[in-house]
């Protein structure tokens, strides 16, 4: 993998992007939010404000059965008892994490009819499919990194570790 290209997503581009995506899923009417740890948390408070709406917060990634496993298990249960969850994330990329929680979603039990995911960034080469997105790019052409605003704080070193933490992603 060559140099990294860092490019800052801006404080705008997030406003901009939670009123598209507020504005696409007001037909659905979702009845709780759900912000995807870590970067889909603070795109999800803002749309929770923007629209008016609950939002929980799990990051299944941890494998911390309290904010991950056994809240999966309640949101799948809310989805049966016709809850509508949209759940909230910075970037559709690989598609890895959205990936991991339908599956255990679909694990629990959880209605798919019930279960919808927004992002600010949407890769069109992932391996899954969103519901709603501010932007669109293409992997194959945009290899840029992504510094989101509340990714501003960290490290150079960091950004570095995690960009080049699947280096598929940028090659």
């Amino acid at each position: 993998m060559g140099e990294i290209v860092f490019t800052r997503f801006t404080h705008d581009q997030l406003v901009a992007g939670v009123h598209a995506i507020a504005d696409a899923v007001s037909a659905w009417s979702p009845s709780l939010l759900v912000g995807v740890g870590r970067g889909g948390l603070t795109p999800a408070v803002y749309l929770s404000h923007r629209i008016g709406l609950p939002l929980v917060s799990v990051d299944h990634s941890t494998r911390i059965a309290p904010f991950g496993e056994e809240l999966v298990a309640v949101l799948a249960r809310r989805t049966r008892d016709g809850e509508r969850l949209l759940f909230v994330e910075d970037i559709n990329d690989s598609g890895k994490t959205i990936g991991e929680l339908r599956a255990a979603l679909a694990a629990e039990g959880a209605l798919a009819a019930h279960v919808r995911f927004a992002v600010l960034l949407d890769n069109i080469r992932s391996s899954q499919r969103v519901d709603y997105h501010a932007h669109v790019i293409d992997r194959a052409v945009q290899k840029d990194w992504f510094v989101f605003p509340w990714e501003a704080m960290a490290s150079p070193e960091a950004l570095n570790r995690d960009a080049r933490e699947v280096p598929e992603r940028l090659d």
